[in-house]
């Protein structure tokens, strides 16, 4: 498969009163035409900040992109000029936010707002619109779509509003699709609905997906590779199954320990320790390093190189170096009692 976006050193930061916070650190990422790419961790890691870099959406001030390239179909993104990025906003790349009453304006009917993206990226007729805007709303699994298309979100249910929110991101075909924690405001049945619904649609639409999400179980659900972010960088990329089976930074082992468990009784769930670095002032080496019980002496002082230990799968931590002493994730993170 082709890649058609593609992050290269990106470095974000805010200016804040307490000084420069160094957001995202040098991160690489790279997405597939049709693919689902997860990138998962902790609040604060900079997930989101990715996300909002990709489509340019950074507030400037405070926020700023201090270096880097988003390489959208061989087009740097940073270098373009706003203009140009309403373009490839909802046209080129779309993204679902995790609260849709945030994302839809409760003074337009569902259908206007749909019809909006549409009159303005594709340049249709408003009556064309609106029976597209109706078989988006079927596709999303709207029940009577005809008489909805006229109700205001107020009238949709969360999971329902979800569904309006994805339809609008997908009124004009993007190539590729955000989804920033688009399942978190949403109990468990109505998760694996709209989760079963993107799965779907991308096989229909062959739109590839960016999936941003803390929870593991919605990673192993929807997504063909998986990048762990920590501290404003990649600690681990890989493939499902080897972030589920074969994990190698200690992060990945405790996010994956921290993972509920059908055999999990009362009170047994594992936590990680500490809380993640702060980045005015990150630190020189590993920032898990802290939280970490495998730490060693050089962790404090080098950000270890990544180790590639498949095709596609890397991880940034000195115990692949072949000189540290062999250490295994603990069963409690490994794919076979998670699943």
């Amino acid at each position: 498969m082709d890649i058609i976006l593609e992050v290269k050193d990106l470095h974000v930061s805010f200016d804040t009163y307490a000084g420069e916070v160094k957001a995202v650190r040098g991160v690489d990422l790279y997405l597939r035409k049709g693919e689902t790419l997860a990138i998962v961790g902790e609040s604060g890691s900079g997930k989101s900040v990715t996300a909002k870099s990709i489509m340019q959406l950074i507030p400037n001030p405070p926020g700023r992109i201090v270096k880097g390239e988003v390489v959208f179909e061989g087009k740097d993104l940073v270098k373009s000029r706003e203009k140009e990025m309403q373009t490839v906003r909802g046209s080129e790349i779309s993204m679902v936010f995790q609260d849709p009453m945030t994302s839809l304006n409760p003074t337009m009917t569902v259908g206007k707002q749909i019809v909006e993206g549409l009159v303005k990226h594709q340049r249709v007729r408003k009556s064309e619109a609106k029976k597209r805007a109706i078989e988006l709303l079927n596709l999303v699994g709207i029940p009577n779509p005809e008489i909805r298309i006229n109700q205001y979100p107020h009238q949709f249910s969360g999971g329902m509003r979800q569904r309006v929110v994805i339809a609008v991101a997908l009124a004009c075909n993007p190539k590729v699709l955000i989804a920033d924690e688009p399942t978190t405001a949403l109990d468990v049945t109505i998760q694996a609905q709209i989760l079963d619904l993107m799965r779907d649609l991308q096989e229909q639409m062959d739109t590839a997906i960016i999936i941003i999400t803390h929870d593991l179980g919605v990673v192993a659900n929807i997504a063909h590779r998986v990048a762990v972010m920590y501290g404003g960088i990649i600690i681990e990329t890989g493939t499902v199954d080897e972030i589920f089976y074969q994990p190698k930074h200690p992060y990945t082992w405790g996010l994956l320990a921290s993972m509920p468990k059908l055999h999990t009784k009362k009170g047994e769930l594992l936590a990680i320790a500490g809380t993640p670095p702060d980045l005015v002032a990150p630190p020189l080496g590993c920032p898990f390093t802290p939280r970490c019980p495998y730490a060693m002496e050089v962790c404090v002082s080098h950000m270890p190189d990544y180790t590639k230990s498949s095709r596609t799968q890397f991880a940034a931590c000195w115990l692949q170096d072949e000189r540290a002493p062999k250490v295994g994730p603990p069963r409690e993170a490994t794919g076979g009692s998670n699943l």
